[in-house]
């Protein structure tokens, strides 16, 4: 058996990073070295893993075919090590989540993973639901918590926790505490998340239910700056209720409330349905409530 596991695993980094010159800094290797690497894994394979556009490097079919062969088996060489180095109980995982999950939920999670499992030790990464799931297929995570929809065929969904957005005001807007109309929400400026976002999906489909067509003044990535924006009047906002409750009790925000609109979402724990399930994987779904 000619093929190392320095092999794979600059392959995988190549997968998850599309260049060669970043995948050598993931792994500590020179950009020559990491060249070497691939073209051997390729050659000794006899087949092109990569398609090269310009300096970039997309996977092909083959490609695909080995990715989660690949990672699988560095997943089971890591898994081997942190289990002689630390018990059963060792892993590293790195897990990828919506703003709204990993600001308001992930700590609490986190926090019951590192008390149950000292040895265990998390990385997050916080992006918005398109981008998780992006991540998720190139195995640059390992397990994705979401807000919006998932319609990928390659991830598996298991339901989390459940949300609801809500149409927000400035203390001062005429709607501030009151009900609004169709009318008046199709009437008003709005500030929301960008697309991509699992708000914004839920959002749009809400007010495309209610045949509305809002006005967007501004699209932010972050609810801090979208709220900042409604308090100081640029428009109306919606978010989940989770980043709203401190502004509304502080009174700088006040809620719109919306009979018309459903605004009721589910958050979702998502894997690679290729994915290896180590136990950290298991243990850290356990603590969700997720069963296999």
């Amino acid at each position: 058996m000619k093929t190392t596991l320095r092999q794979l695993e600059v392959f995988v980094a190549v997968a998850s990073h599309g260049h060669v010159t970043r995948a050598a800094e993931a792994v500590a290797l020179t950009q020559s070295a990491a060249s070497m690497a691939l073209a051997d894994l390729e050659r000794q394979l006899s087949v092109q893993l990569f398609d090269r556009v310009g300096r970039q490097l997309l996977l092909n079919e083959a490609g695909r075919q080995l990715l989660p062969q690949a990672q699988e088996i560095l997943d089971r060489v890591r898994e081997l090590e942190a289990s002689a180095q630390g018990g059963q109980s060792a892993f590293d995982l790195h897990l990828g989540a919506s703003l709204t999950i990993g600001n308001h939920l992930l700590p609490t999670l986190m926090a019951e993973v590192a008390e149950r499992h000292p040895r265990g030790r998390l990385q997050l990464s916080l992006r918005n639901t398109e981008q998780v799931v992006a991540d998720l297929l190139a195995f640059r995570i390992d397990i994705g918590f979401v807000e919006g929809p998932v319609q990928e065929p390659r991830l598996q969904r298991f339901a989390w926790r459940q949300d609801r957005l809500q149409v927000f005001a400035a203390a001062g807007h005429p709607l501030a505490h009151g009900t609004a109309t169709p009318a008046e929400l199709g009437d008003a400026a709005w500030v929301l998340r960008e697309r991509g976002s699992g708000t914004r999906e839920v959002f749009d489909r809400a007010l495309a239910n209610a045949t509305l067509t809002p006005r967007v003044a501004l699209e932010l990535e972050q609810p801090e700056a979208i709220r900042q924006s409604v308090r100081h009047g640029l428009g109306l906002g919606c978010l989940s209720r989770l980043e709203l409750q401190d502004a509304f009790e502080a009174g700088w925000l006040a809620p719109v409330a919306t009979p018309f609109l459903n605004l009721e979402r589910a958050f979702q724990v998502v894997l690679h349905r290729d994915k290896h399930l180590s136990p950290g994987i298991h243990s850290v779904l356990a603590l969700c409530g997720v069963a296999l």
